[in-house]
């Protein structure tokens, strides 16, 4: 289908092009000066004296964070079972064990009421996911973590430039917050993410086992004036490098951040006011003080609808219009489900939120055409009962 609405496409400008080709003509592939670059740049984005550290996707930046806090085997993570499988498996990485905490249904975060009676002596840290691009109620959080003695990892992979009681998410007060450039997010280098951090001796902990654990960068051992072939191995570590190809993205996707969150909320808004008489759940909006990242537009159909989620779904594609879930629990996962014996009705709010949810089309790229096409879909299929 030629006319075909994808669900998500990145917004790649001119400027990352012509950086890419410069980094593609100046020999630096892997990382080196434009990592370095964008790292800085990061970080001053962010602000309040936060340290970046680029790696080649936010799963890799979850596992690196875990590994520098001395999460590891036997210890519990809490986070929630409604995120992508990424946030979990890295707990399982280090032989260390997710405790999912359910959602709160107003909010599709994770429900910090319910955090406290999850903690046991075994419980070590908290990873909460900022979902859809919405801050998570992070003061009781963070009161929570301090009580217990608990590191606070937030996964940020839906969230730039997420605010959360005004301050930038990134700036509160964490252990780590990692963000993902997925293709699909609201800043995109194909592939990468960023950990931000303020802990001078976790972020080098960072550094060193973001490459094989060597103790010395990889761009440095190529510009010094020591010898290039001598470093040391000090730890077992991996191989989660962003290169500068990506990063060539990253500069230029950053500095378009603050525009594209200003037009994503736009649309969101949109969207808003197209369905405000059709029976469906909008998504949660932010307080009016704060930003909302709008990663991902997510309508919940109400019992009233007459046909399935998977329906709405199959007659919105053969209108040629893309859609998604976001996500499958990671309860309903055969692994998740096998491992820890969970049942579908232990989280019955992020069970009942998959059900009827469905993410629209929503990306920088769309045009008010694009868009007016996905309300009158969707006012069609609701309203008519799925003909």
């Amino acid at each position: 289908m030629t006319d075909f609405l994808p669900f998500a496409l990145p917004d790649i400008g001119e400027d990352e092009i012509t950086e890419v080709v410069d980094s593609l003509r100046s020999g630096w592939l892997t990382t080196g000066p434009k990592t370095k670059r964008f790292e800085e740049d990061f970080a001053a984005f962010i602000g309040d004296g936060v340290e970046a550290i680029a790696v080649n996707s936010a799963t890799a930046g979850l596992h690196l964070a875990l590994e520098a806090l001395g999460i590891g085997a036997g210890d519990e993570v809490i986070t929630t079972p409604h995120t992508f499988t990424a946030t979990a498996e890295v707990i399982r990485y280090l032989g260390a064990h997710p405790v999912f905490v359910d959602i709160d249904q107003n909010t599709l975060n994770i429900d910090s009421l319910r955090i406290e009676s999850a903690i046991t002596p075994r419980t070590k840290a908290i990873i909460p996911v900022h979902f859809a691009g919405l801050a998570c109620d992070m003061d009781p959080i963070m009161a929570i973590a301090k009580k217990y003695g608990l590191k606070i990892v937030e996964d940020a992979a839906h969230s730039l430039p997420t605010t959360y009681h005004g301050k930038l998410v990134g700036t509160l007060e964490t252990d780590a917050t990692v963000y993902s450039f997925y293709v699909t997010k609201t800043i995109a280098t194909g592939e990468g993410g960023m950990i931000v951090i303020r802990n001078a001796d976790i972020a080098k902990r960072c550094r060193v086992m973001r490459l094989h654990g060597i103790n010395r960068d990889v761009f440095n051992r190529y510009t010094t004036t020591k010898p290039s072939w001598h470093y040391e191995v000090v730890a077992p570590g991996f191989k989660y490098n962003m290169t500068d190809v990506a990063a060539s993205l990253g500069i230029h996707q950053l500095k378009k951040a603050r525009a594209f969150q200003k037009r994503r909320t736009e649309m969101a808004a949109y969207y808003d006011e197209a369905f405000s008489d059709l029976p469906v759940t909008l998504p949660p909006k932010a307080p009016e003080y704060d930003l909302h990242a709008w990663h991902l537009y997510i309508v919940r159909l109400k019992p009233e609808v007459s046909i399935s989620r998977d329906r709405f779904i199959e007659l919105m594609a053969e209108r040629g219009i893309g859609c998604s879930v976001h996500f499958i629990p990671l309860h309903l996962h055969p692994y998740w489900r096998d491992t820890y014996n969970l049942k579908p009705q232990d989280f019955p709010n992020a069970l009942a939120v998959y059900e009827r949810a469905v993410s629209l089309p929503l990306y920088t790229k769309m045009t008010e055409k694009d868009q007016v096409r996905v309300v009158v879909a969707v006012r069609e299929i609701v309203l008519g009962g799925g003909s």
